[in-house]
């Protein structure tokens, strides 16, 4: 655990960086002082001296990108801050002998190489969301030079600017053929002119770069981490979730032994794993223990979410806190029918579905490309019926690779038009099938999921399956008891005024309509504090980062 003296280092060194590349962005804008300009041409010439304004207008935008993660206190982050300020000392002085501007990179550049030992932490992957936020800032930095530039830079052009028309010269600057009628009246001029281009490609590159990481990273190493938590997985996997961790938005954590992983997904400072380590029982807390330990190591707060209630005091006894966050709903198929007055509508939708001429009909895999091409119809017609985009983390996606091959369950019309399909997972060492996916075309027949639901009910029965798994219904269970923590209470109250929105009571009234057992789900945290940490990274996990989440910090 860090001190307080070590946390307000860190927030110290992350505030004077900032500073220092703002400080970097005006002092590359600004003429220097014509004694010490004097001084200078005797030794160094012009070009050498322009340079120094590039670099300090360079180093000021890659240190105002690096500033977040020295609060984080990443190891790669403290060797470029280092070495960006050595460059930024001498850009400072040779363009202009500003000792001032190289005296405040100095003091910082020795701060942190007295807190060398706090920077230990292991850069982040590769983001999209990281790369698209550097473009954004790239371009709002490249704009804020150009106008600062010729706002402060009098006597330099034929025009004095005010700050509106020193941003339109900058937006002429990249959208005028004559660079709107621009006339530099000195060399510096000229020159500033022209380094607005070379700032904006320099900078432009570097974003691009960042955007395009993830990709360039990507490895064979990763591919053999999967194979290995796969072969974990189909060893161990003992609940609905197990499928789900061997989704390509997973990375992976494997404990000291190497028997057990966690599969997780890293965004901002938290790190979400989906359910429970897998692996043997009796490497569980060594697990837990070491995952804990390396996140701390890379400035991350460690999350399990969706957990069994079997390990909930090993969790504790680690340090961690616990809420639960609803239930699972999981048919028996061995009592399930159809039998008595609570099941007549039930009834009543089958017989008039089926002799509408419907029927549901199970596809084995591999799935063909002409049924996922029907699929991918219904599926399409589903999401913008309901105004929403794909979830991932806990859910699968309509994703060809991975229907391909799951089994598929269908509502067919008479004339065999997919009206509504579902795919199921099997779990690997429990005797149970688990729904993932289900989706209908927009309108449809009323009781047509209900439908579906009741014939695979029936199919897994006879294929000699112990139970079918509905999935988490949000919420429901919670802060119940008189002894319940406030937070579970909280929670309860969210899903007692928050249905309107969100639809938590009406999902759970569906899925208790076919009886099955409730099966409570948790989530397990480091702690009050990293909770609302915790949260945003798991609303990302699940959303699948969409476009307006890359803009946030600490993806």
């Amino acid at each position: 655990m860090l001190t307080k003296r070590n946390r307000i280092g860190l927030w110290t060194a992350t505030l004077l960086t900032g500073l220092v590349g703002i400080v970097n962005l005006l002092s590359a804008v600004t003429p220097n002082l014509p004694s010490r300009t004097e001084f200078l041409e005797q030794f160094i010439p012009f070009d050498i001296r322009a340079g120094g304004h590039f670099f300090a207008a360079i180093t000021g935008f890659i240190l105002l990108t690096l500033a977040a993660n020295l609060l984080r206190r990443k190891r790669i982050a403290w060797l470029l801050t280092v070495g960006l300020l050595i460059v930024s000392i001498l850009s400072h002085l040779v363009k202009g002998l500003d000792y001032e501007e190289s005296l405040l990179s100095g003091i910082l550049l020795v701060q942190l190489l007295l807190m060398h030992s706090l920077f230990t932490a292991k850069s982040d992957r590769p983001s999209v969301a990281q790369g698209i936020r550097v473009l954004v800032g790239a371009l709002l930095f490249t704009l804020a030079y150009g106008t600062v530039g010729f706002f402060l830079l009098d006597r330099q052009y034929t025009v004095n600017f005010d700050l509106p028309e020193a941003l339109l010269q900058t937006l002429a600057m990249f959208f005028t053929a004559d660079n709107a009628g621009l006339e530099p009246t000195t060399r510096f001029g000229q020159y500033f002119a022209d380094s607005i281009y070379l700032v904006g490609v320099v900078i432009t590159g570097y974003s691009l770069f960042m955007l395009l990481r993830p990709v360039l990273s990507r490895s064979p190493a990763l591919l053999q981490e999967r194979q290995r938590a796969r072969e974990i997985v189909e060893q161990y996997g003992r609940s609905s979730l197990a499928r789900f961790t061997l989704f390509e938005d997973k990375v992976y954590y494997f404990s000291p032994s190497g028997r057990s992983a966690i599969a997780y997904v890293p965004k901002g400072r938290g790190a979400i794993a989906l359910g429970d380590p897998i692996g043997p029982p009796e490497d569980r807390e060594e697990t837990i223990f070491s995952f804990r330990q390396f996140c701390e190591r890379n400035d991350w707060y460690p999350a399990f979410y969706q957990t069994l209630p079997d390990d909930l005091e090993l969790y504790q006894s680690l340090g961690f806190s616990v809420v639960k966050i609803g239930e699972e709903a999981i048919v028996d198929l061995h009592t399930f029918n159809l039998k008595g007055k609570a099941n007549q509508n039930l009834r009543n939708y089958t017989n008039r579905l089926t002799k509408a001429g419907y029927q549901v009909k199970f596809y084995p895999p591999p799935i063909s490309d002409r049924l996922l091409r029907e699929l991918r119809m219904v599926s399409d017609e589903w999401l913008q019926s309901m105004h929403g985009a794909e979830k991932k983390f806990s859910l699968g996606w309509f994703d060809e690779e991975y229907l391909r091959e799951c089994e598929i369950a269908t509502v067919e019309a008479s004339d065999e038009r997919i009206t509504a399909f579902a795919n199921v997972v099997s779990e690997y060492q429990i005797n149970d099938i688990t729904i993932d996916l289900m989706r209908h075309r927009d309108p449809v027949e009323p009781g047509t999921m209900d439908f579906l639901f009741i014939s695979m009910f029936q199919h897994y029965k006879d294929l000699g399956y112990d139970g079918f798994n509905l999935g988490l219904s949000a919420l429901s269970g919670m802060g119940e008891m008189q002894n319940a923590p406030r937070l579970e209470k909280g929670l309860n109250y969210l899903y007692e005024h928050l249905n309107r929105f969100y639809n938590f009571k009406s999902l759970h009234t569906y899925k208790e309509k076919f009886h099955p057992r409730w099966e409570p789900r948790y989530l397990v945290y480091p702690g009050l504090a990293a909770l609302p940490d915790v949260v945003i990274a798991l609303i990302r996990a699940d959303s699948g980062d969409r476009l307006f989440d890359y803009l946030k910090p600490g993806s």
